[in-house]
C-alpha cells in the first residue's frame, strides 16, 4: 500500500525529537540505578499518581490503539465493553483484594508470589508461560509500529520494526523500570495530545458523537441491545459471553495476573499506594476510549472498504484516519502519539519479562548467590535478547487481520487459567501447591486442545470463540486445583500469613479522608461506569 499522506519536515522533526527525548531520559535515570531493586522495581518508592498513570500507559500499547480502533470499526459500540465491563470491575477488585497480598508478601514478581503461596513448581510454570506471553505481546507492539510507519511514512516494515526496537532497547537498558515508568507517564499525556485532535476533527466533520453514530449501522450503536442473541450484533456474542467470558474470566485473568501492569503497583511506595494504583487508573480508563475507539467509529464512513480485502484490514483504521484528518504538524504529533503508545507497551513487556527472567528463572534455577551488579548485568543482557526475540514475534502478529482478536486468543490460552490459580490462592487457604501446579498446567493444556479440536465454524465469530474458550479453561483449572488440593497437604496457617485472605491482618484506612480511601474511590468509579453503560444501553 502507498503511504497515505506527504510527510512534512515539521512532522519528521517531532518524531525524531521524541526518539531523542526518551533516550535522554534513560541516560539521566541511569545514574540512579545502584541496586537490582532500583533496576527492576524502581526502589519501591513511587507515589500512586505516577504508578497509576504508568499502570494504564503500560497497557496502552498496540492492544489499545491499533487493536481497539480496529475493533471499533469492526464491531462499533460493543468495543467499549473491553474498556468498561472488561476492565474497570477487575481493576477495582485487584486493587482492593489482591495487591495488598502481592505487595505485603515482598515478592519481586507475581511468579515469586506463587512460590511463597504454593511451591517452586507453580512458580516455574507461571514464569515460563509468562515469559513466552510477554515476548509475543512485545512482538505485537513492534508489528503495530512497523505497520504505522510503513503505511504513513513509507518506510519498509522491517526497517520500521528495527528502528523502534532499538530505541526501546536503549532506554530500558539504561534505566530499567524507572526509565520505563517515567517515560510511560510522559507517553500517556503525549497520546492525548496527539490523538485527541483526531476525535475532535472527526466529530466536527460528522456533527458530533450523534452524527458519527448516525453514520454507523444500527447494530453498531448500542452497548447492550442486541446481546440477547448472537445473530443480532456484529461481534456475534451474547450477554453471557460479555459478562462471564470477557468481564469476568478474561478481564480478571489479565488484571489480576499480568506482571506487566502489576509491576507498576509493585513499585509503589506503600500498600495504600499499591492499592490505589489500579483504582486511580480506572478513572482514566473510563475516558480513554475518546482517543482510542472513537477514531475507529470515524473510520467506518471514511473508509467503507475496511475489512473487505487483505490490503485493507481493520488494523489500518487508526493510521488511515490520522492520515485523512490531521494536517502537517498535527500529523507528526499523531504519529508520535502512536509511537509513544507502542513503545510504552513494548517497554512494559521488556521490563516485565526481564524481571521474571532474572529473578524467577535465572536466580531461581541458575545462579542463586549473585550480587546486585551481577543481576543488573543479567537484566540488561536480557533486555537485548528479549528485544531480538520480539522482532521475530512481530512477524507472527502480522498474520492476524485484527490484532485484538489475536491478543484475546493469547489471553484465553494463559490468563484464564492464571486467574483461577490466583483466585484460589488468595481466597482459599486449603489450596495446595500441587493442586495449583496441576490445575494451571492442565488448564493451559485444555485451552490449547479446545482451540485445535473445536472447529472454528462452531463459533459465530473469533471473539465468541475466545470468550468461551477462556471460560472453560478457567472452569477446568478451578476444578482440577480444588480436587487435587483436597487430596494433598496444605500449608499451615502460619506459613500463609500475609499471603491469603482470612489468615492475614485487615488493613484499615478509617483515619484517612474519603478521597484517599481505596473503597470510596472504587464506589465512585463504579457509579460513573454504571451511568455511562445505562446512557449508551
Amino acid at each position: 500500500m502507498e503511504k497515505a499522506i506527504s510527510v512534512g519536515t515539521v512532522d519528521y522533526f517531532i518524531i525524531f525529537s521524541y526518539f531523542a527525548f526518551v533516550i535522554v531520559v534513560g541516560l539521566i535515570l541511569r545514574k540512579l540505578i545502584k541496586t537490582d531493586g532500583d533496576f527492576f522495581l524502581s526502589g519501591r518508592n513511587l507515589p500512586a499518581w505516577i504508578t497509576s498513570i504508568a499502570y494504564l500507559a503500560a497497557n496502552l500499547g498496540a492492544l489499545e490503539l491499533l487493536g481497539m480502533a480496529a475493533s471499533g470499526a469492526q464491531y462499533g459500540m460493543l468495543t467499549m465493553h473491553y474498556y468498561w465491563m472488561g476492565a474497570v470491575p477487575a481493576m477495582i477488585f485487584v486493587g482492593l483484594y489482591m495487591y495488598p497480598f502481592f505487595y505485603a508478601s515482598k515478592a519481586r514478581s507475581i511468579p515469586e508470589y506463587l512460590k511463597f503461596r504454593f511451591n517452586e513448581a507453580t512458580r516455574g510454570l507461571n514464569a515460563v508461560t509468562f515469559f513466552i506471553l510477554t515476548i509475543l505481546f512485545s512482538g505485537i507492539s513492534l508489528y503495530a509500529m512497523g505497520l504505522i510507519f510503513s503505511v504513513l511514512l513509507g518506510w519498509s516494515m522491517a526497517f520500521s520494526i528495527i528502528v523502534a526496537a532499538i530505541v526501546v532497547l536503549i532506554y530500558v537498558w539504561l534505566g530499567g523500570l524507572t526509565s520505563s515508568i517515567y517515560n510511560e507517564v510522559i507517553q500517556f499525556f503525549l497520546i492525548w495530545i496527539g490523538l485527541l485532535p483526531v476525535a475532535l476533527i472527526g466529530m466536527y466533520k460528522f456533527g458530533g458523537i450523534s452524527g458519527i453514530l448516525a453514520n454507523m449501522p444500527e447494530s453498531f450503536t448500542h452497548l447492550w441491545q442486541g446481546l440477547g442473541s448472537t445473530a443480532d450484533n456484529p461481534m456475534g456474542v451474547s450477554w453471557f459471553g460479555i459478562i462471564i467470558g470477557l468481564s469476568f474470566v478474561l478481564s480478571f485473568g489479565y488484571w489480576m495476573t499480568d506482571f506487566l501492569v502489576a509491576q507498576r503497583a509493585f513499585a509503589a511506595k506503600d500498600v495504600r499506594a499499591a492499592q490505589n494504583t489500579p483504582i486511580y487508573a480506572t478513572f482514566f480508563r473510563i475516558i480513554v476510549p475518546i482517543v482510542v475507539i472513537v477514531p475507529g467509529f470515524i473510520a467506518i464512513p471514511l473508509f467503507p472498504e475496511l475489512g473487505q480485502s487483505p490490503d485493507m484490514p481493520y488494523n489500518l483504521a487508526l493510521p488511515l484516519t490520522i492520515a485523512e484528518l490531521l494536517p502537517e504538524g498535527l500529523f507528526g504529533l499523531g504519529i508520535t502519539a502512536l509511537l509513544a503508545a507502542f513503545m510504552s507497551g513494548m517497554a512494559g513487556n521488556v521490563t516485565a519479562f526481564t524481571t521474571v527472567w532474572t529473578y524467577d528463572l535465572y536466580q531461581g534455577y541458575i545462579k542463586k548467590d549473585g550480587n546486585d551488579q551481577h543481576y543488573i548485568k543479567v537484566g540488561r543482557l536480557m533486555v537485548i535478547i528479549g528485544t531480538i526475540l520480539a522482532v521475530f514475534a512481530a512477524f507472527l502478529a502480522a498474520q492476524f487481520p485484527n490484532i485484538m482478536d489475536y491478543i484475546q486468543m493469547l489471553f484465553s490460552f494463559f490468563n484464564a487459567p492464571f486467574f483461577a490459580t490466583f483466585f484460589l490462592g488468595v481466597f482459599w487457604k486449603r489450596a495446595t501447591g500441587w493442586g495449583a501446579f496441576w490445575g494451571l498446567l492442565l488448564g493451559i493444556t485444555s485451552s490449547f486442545l479446545i482451540y485445535f479440536l473445536v472447529p472454528s465454524d462452531f463459533y459465530n465469530t473469533i471473539a465468541e470463540g475466545n470468550f468461551y474458550r477462556a471460560f472453560w479453561a478457567w472452569v477446568i483449572t478451578m476444578i482440577i486445583t480444588i480436587v487435587v488440593s483436597l487430596f494433598t497437604k496444605p500449608k499451615a496457617d502460619s506459613e500463609l500469613k500475609g499471603l491469603v485472605r482470612g489468615v492475614s491482618e485487615k488493613i484499615s484506612y478509617r483515619d484517612l479522608p474519603w478521597y484517599k480511601r481505596p473503597g470510596y474511590l472504587s464506589i465512585i468509579s463504579l457509579i460513573i461506569m454504571a451511568i455511562i453503560n445505562i446512557y449508551f444501553w
